[in-house]
């Protein structure tokens, strides 16, 4: 038996370290290539809008086993005081009032706020209710702004939370970013991320609509929101209401 297992360890170190190599570079690209806000200054196109599948492809040739869920998990062997620890460094704190019986997690994007030290938070609840071709805000040029996003996470932990954002102008894109939120554990109380500090451009060129483009997605690919909508920079902050 010993003897077997050796005889196919190098062929196996070998394709595991060039699995590892293709991983770790697609995790590089994810913390470059990221941008923080629904808006952003004109640049360059980081990365292509959908992702390589030889990540997908070379993950289909192992085979990881039965997937069962987060209530299995939980209470397998939990009379077991050892691994019940373990599971609870690896998972940490989860809300049992939230599991499903689903394998699937379920992700619940709520809002999105826009906050700038120049004006009261800009929050804008999902889905957006406002008519989808007129701009959905208006930003000041010039001024300093953070993009937060509040959601929910059920059923099941969800693994590399994605969020993804294009954005065109005159039907040039301008700008295309990426940002990993992480994985989340199922929770009742929403989660909130804030993204970095932004400068909104400023000039002639920069003022006038944008068109955008949102979308969150989880490792396994499934798309918790894609959602398009219109913004405008302009001199001003818009009057309020």
């Amino acid at each position: 038996m010993s003897a077997a297992v050796s005889s196919t360890t190098p062929h196996l170190e070998e394709e595991l370290k060039n699995k590892a190599t293709d991983n770790n570079v697609g995790g590089e690209q994810d913390q470059v290539s990221h941008s923080d806000g629904a808006i952003s200054d004109v640049a360059e196109e980081t990365e292509p809008e959908e992702d390589d599948d030889s990540k997908l492809e070379s993950d289909r040739e192992l085979d990881l086993g039965p997937q069962v869920t987060l209530k299995e998990q939980l209470e397998k062997d939990k009379d077991d005081e050892s691994l019940k620890k373990w599971k609870e460094q690896l998972l940490g704190s989860v809300d049992m009032s939230v599991v499903g019986e689903s394998k699937d997690p379920e992700v619940k994007i709520l809002s999105l706020t826009i906050t700038s030290p120049d004006r009261p938070d800009l929050i804008l609840p999902i889905p957006f209710t406002t008519d989808p071709k007129k701009s959905l805000f208006i930003l000041k040029e010039g001024s300093q702004c953070r993009t937060k996003f509040t959601f929910t996470v059920s059923n099941n932990i969800v693994s590399g939370l994605k969020y993804t954002n294009f954005v065109w102008k005159t039907g040039v894109r301008v700008g295309t970013r990426k940002k990993m939120f992480g994985t989340f554990s199922p929770r009742q109380e929403p989660y909130i991320y804030e993204l970095e500090e932004e400068t909104i451009p400023c000039g002639m060129f920069a003022r006038g609509t944008y068109a955008a483009r949102t979308k969150f997605v989880d490792d396994d690919r499934k798309c918790y929101l894609d959602v398009s909508y219109y913004f405008e920079i302009q001199r001003n902050w818009a009057a309020p209401k």
